[in-house]
C-alpha cells in the first residue's frame, strides 16, 4: 500500500495516524481517557522506564490518542516528529525554555502573538534573556538584530494581528549562517496553506485551538520538529514542566482536522470576497489581505503559501471610534478574540487585545489605532459583506453627527 506520506493533504487529514483499531475495528480513534497504564510485571515497567521497550505509562508522558494526533500533525507538516500541547502558548513555553538559558538572546517578529511576545519581556527577561522584536519581513533587520549570544530565531507569518509576511527561506538562511534554530508559528496558515519545514526552518508550531480543530471548543497547541535531537530536547522539557495536553482534548482536535481542507477553502473563498469589498469601501483606508495584490509581501505570500488564507486586517476611518463602531454594530459576525474557527469572528487590538501597550508601541509594530483584525469563517459571503456595509455605515452616521 501506498505510504500516507505520499499521498494528497486531503487524504492526510482523514487518515494520518488514524488506523482502525486493531482490538475492535473501531473507525475512529478511541479517546484513552486515563492517567496511568498498567505494567504486564515489573520487568515490563523496568524496561518501558528505561526506554528498551515501547509501551505507555503515565498519559503526562504519552498516550495513544495524543499520539494519534501527534502523528497526524506530523505528516500533514513533513516533519519528523510531534509533541501535543496544553495551549499554543504552552508550545510557545517549550520552545523559549528548551532554548533560551540565561545571557541568551532571542530575536523575533515585532507583532507576533501578544502573548508570545510579552512573556519573554515581562516573564524570561526576569531570568536574563534577551531579546530584539524586530520587523521579520525586513530580512536586513532579521539579520542585524542577530548577535554573538543569539540561540533562537522565532517568527510567526503571517503576523498577528498585522498580516506582515516574513520570508521562511530567507529567515532559515540567516539561522543557518549563524547556527541557530528557526521556529515558526504557522497557526494562521495550516499545514494545509503554508508547511515552513518544508521551506528551511528547524521548528513549526500551532495554536491547535484554530485552524486545526477549527470549532472553537479547544484549547491545545502543537511542536513539530525536523529532526530527532530537537524533539528529544524539548519532549523533556515539556514533559517535566507538565504541559501535555488532555486525550478528550486531542480527540477533538483530531475530529476537527478531518475538515481542515473543506473549512479553510470555504473561509479562503469568502476571505478573498471581502477582502475585493473592503478595499473598495470608502470608510476603510487599507486592507492587508495575502490574496489582494497591494498586500506588501504578496509576492512572498505566493511563493511560500498555498492560498492567502482566510485572515486580514483593515484600517477604518475614525481611528479608535471608529474600530470600536464597527465592533459594536457587526450581528453575524461575532465580537471575539481568537481566529480560525468554523465562525466568522472580528476584533479591534487597539481598544481591546492591545488597549494596554502605548500607543507608540503599537505603531512600531504596525498595530495603528482604526486597525480591526478579521477572520472570516463558513458562512454566506454576502450576509457577511452585508454585515460589514452595515457596520462600516454606522462610522459615516456617527462622523456626519460629530
Amino acid at each position: 500500500m501506498k505510504d500516507i506520506s505520499d499521498m494528497g493533504l486531503e487524504t492526510k487529514v482523514i487518515h494520518a495516524g488514524q488506523e482502525v483499531d486493531p482490538h475492535t475495528g473501531c473507525v475512529t480513534v478511541p479517546i484513552y481517557q486515563t492517567s496511568t497504564f498498567a505494567f504486564k510485571n515489573a520487568e515490563d515497567g523496568a524496561e518501558k522506564f528505561s526506554g528498551k521497550k515501547k509501551g505507555y505509562i503515565y498519559t503526562r508522558i504519552g498516550n495513544p490518542t495524543i499520539k494519534a494526533l501527534e502523528e497526524c500533525v506530523t505528516v500533514l507538516e513533513n516533519g519528523y516528529a510531534g509533541l501535543a500541547t496544553s495551549s499554543g502558548m504552552s508550545a510557545v513555553n517549550a520552545v523559549y525554555t528548551a532554548f533560551l538559558d540565561r545571557g541568551d538572546h532571542i530575536v523575533s517578529t515585532s507583532a507576533v502573538y501578544g502573548p508570545s511576545r510579552v512573556v519573554i519581556e515581562r516573564e524570561y527577561s526576569r531570568f536574563g534573556i534577551e531579546y530584539s522584536f524586530v520587523k521579520t519581513e525586513n530580512l536586513e533587520e532579521v539579520e542585524k538584530a542577530i548577535k554573538p549570544n543569539t540561540k533562537l530565531l522565532f517568527i510567526e507569518t503571517p503576523a498577528n494581528p498585522t498580516i506582515s509576511i516574513t520570508d521562511i527561506s530567507g529567515c532559515a538562511e540567516i539561522a543557518r549562517k549563524h547556527n541557530i534554530p528557526l521556529v515558526v508559528d504557522n497557526t494562521f496558515m495550516s499545514p494545509y496553506l503554508q508547511r515552513p519545514l518544508e521551506l528551511g526552518a528547524d521548528i513549526v508550531i500551532h495554536s491547535m485551538t484554530k485552524f486545526l480543530n477549527g470549532h472553537s471548543d479547544v484549547v491545545a497547541g502543537i511542536i513539530i520538529t525536523k529532526d530527532k535531537e530537537h524533539y528529544k530536547r524539548l519532549k523533556k522539557v515539556l514533559v517535566n514542566f507538565g504541559g501535555t495536553i488532555d486525550p478528550t482534548q486531542a480527540w477533538l482536535v483530531l475530529r476537527g482536522i478531518k475538515t481542515l481542507v473543506l473549512r479553510v477553502e470555504k473561509s479562503q473563498s469568502n476571505a478573498m470576497k471581502i477582502a475585493e469589498f473592503l478595499e473598495n469601501h470608502p470608510k476603510v483606508e487599507w486592507v492587508r489581505y495575502p490574496g489582494l495584490k497591494s498586500h506588501p509581501q504578496y509576492e512572498i505570500a505566493k511563493k511560500q503559501q498555498d492560498g492567502p488564507g482566510a485572515l486580514m486586517s483593515f484600517e477604518v476611518k475614525g481611528g479608535i471610534a471608529g474600530g470600536k463602531t464597527v465592533m459594536d454594530n457587526v450581528n453575524i459576525i461575532t465580537l471575539a478574540v481568537s481566529l480560525g474557527g468554523i465562525e466568522s469572528l472580528i476584533q479591534h487590538p487597539a481598544s481591546m487585545t492591545h488597549s494596554t501597550v502605548p500607543k507608540e508601541e503599537r505603531e512600531e509594530a504596525g498595530i495603528t489605532d482604526g486597525l480591526v483584525r478579521l477572520s472570516v469563517g463558513c458562512e454566506d459571503s454576502k450576509d457577511l459583506i452585508d454585515d460589514l456595509a452595515g457596520a462600516l455605515e454606522k462610522i459615516k452616521l456617527q462622523l456626519k453627527d460629530n
